[in-house]
């Protein structure tokens, strides 16, 4: 120890080194767990091998974070017991005191905020700087991690807990949705970007019935009518693919193709009376309302086509669904020059919203940023009644998910209109 006290430079240099070393496991430990595997993984695919080791590593990720506190632990230990034997062969008893508040600010400043600052701000590039160094850590400390995360798990099972190696508690598509959300918070993602991920992820949760227009709202044609009242319904139908029915409109018969019937007229020389519409009808392809988005995109790609008709369990029709309006889920409403505009939301100037009771949960969301649920209800009207565990009547309020919704008008058992006003300004 007095040679240590004769070498006052020695004994800084001892100090120093140790500063750099629990630096080192710091900022290791940091980067390691603030970077981003996808990138990672990118950065291997193209031929970087240190971006190989990190993923080496963080498939042990126990093992590279108990090699990283083993380490820093280790040296900040040391080095604080160092300091205070010489501090105390200088000053006596007061040494103690003086190490104390000496190696709490070296450590705090240069070993802990200052390298894990830098971890954090650029993961990336400090994980793939300190790669080597970090796996050849993990590697001389192996037995004994291994001895340290038998212990741990051991410990941990007295608790009823269970770590399993690599268990992630979310799953991809949280982990990806969660990033793209706090992307967008950042404002490096906008948010036509976030709906659109948000929408992909979602295909596999929602059902064709989530979509799908009600037949309350299905134009359909009889194909009792006189040829002349067909095409005059033909042209004044905002779409081309008219379902046909027969006797009772649950009963349908096939679908009609509004060129098909042009190319009917043209080859009759416009003569309607010789057209026989039951020929013309396309084979109606029927879907069980149960079936998720993500399959029903995938049979409509796989059978070349994109109309269906939905059906309960027991085969009554119950609406259509489309290929748009699976890829509206994704981008958003698309408008063309026949579409009927109606989106039945319409923003006050006081904050509110009028919302048409028929709108769909989700497409309020996605118009106004909101996060009412969707599980219960299809519709803001459903959500409502399901909330209310009633059928309000016109006039009343309730407040439930963090808005206001009043009911503004109400035909028979229907609510049509509601205004919903969010009780916290938007920020």
């Amino acid at each position: 120890m007095e040679d240590i006290i004769i070498n006052p430079w020695l004994a800084l240099a001892i100090i120093v080194l140790s500063l750099m070393l629990s630096a080192f496991f710091s900022m290791g430990e940091t980067a390691m767990s603030a970077v981003s595997k996808a990138r990672i993984l990118a950065m291997e695919t193209a031929g970087d091998q240190r971006a190989g080791i990190i993923n080496r590593l963080l498939n042990t990720r126990e093992r590279l974070i108990g090699a990283m506190l083993v380490g820093n632990n280790v040296v900040n230990i040391g080095v604080s017991a160092f300091t205070t034997s010489l501090l105390v062969g200088l000053f006596g008893t007061e040494g103690v005191i003086y190490a104390t508040v000496i190696m709490s600010i070296l450590i705090i400043v240069f070993a802990e905020v200052m390298p894990k600052t830098v971890a954090i701000v650029r993961p990336e590039q400090v994980a793939l700087r300190i790669a080597r160094p970090v796996y050849w850590v993990v590697a001389i400390l192996g037995p004994v991690l291994l001895a340290i995360e038998a212990v741990v798990r051991a410990f941990l099972r007295l608790f009823g807990l269970r770590i399993n190696e690599g268990q992630s508690v979310l799953s991809g598509a949280e982990e990806l949705r969660g990033t793209v959300d706090l992307m967008h918070k950042e404002g490096s993602f906008e948010k036509l970007d976030r709906d659109m991920v948000g929408g992909i992820l979602d295909l596999k949760d929602l059902s064709v019935s989530d979509v799908m227009v009600h037949r309350t709202k299905m134009v359909t044609i009889d194909v009792g009518d006189t040829p002349d009242k067909v095409v005059r319904d033909v042209l004044a139908a905002p779409y081309t693919r008219i379902p046909l029915w027969r006797d009772t409109p649950e009963n349908i018969v096939g679908v009609l193709h509004g060129k098909d019937l042009l190319r009917a007229m043209a080859a009759a020389n416009g003569d309607v009376s010789k057209i026989d519409l039951t020929s013309l009808a396309l084979p109606a392809w029927f879907v069980p309302e149960s079936t998720s988005l993500q399959d029903q995109l995938k049979a409509f790609l796989r059978r070349k086509t994109h109309f269906a008709l939905v059906v309960d369990e027991y085969g009554v029709v119950m609406g259509l669904v489309t290929l748009e309006d699976i890829i509206e889920e994704i981008v958003g409403d698309i408008k063309d020059e026949h579409d009927v505009q109606v989106t039945g939301v319409r923003p006050q100037a006081d904050g509110s919203v009028n919302v048409d009771g028929s709108v769909p949960i989700r497409d309020l969301n996605r118009a106004m940023d909101w996060r009412l649920p969707d599980e219960e209800a299809t519709t803001i009207a459903g959500l409502v009644i399901h909330e209310a565990q009633s059928i309000p009547e016109t006039g009343q309020a309730f407040t439930f998910h963090g808005f206001r919704f009043h009911v503004l008008r109400k035909q028979r058992n229907r609510i049509t209109a509601l205004k919903i006003t969010p009780l916290e300004p938007k920020a």
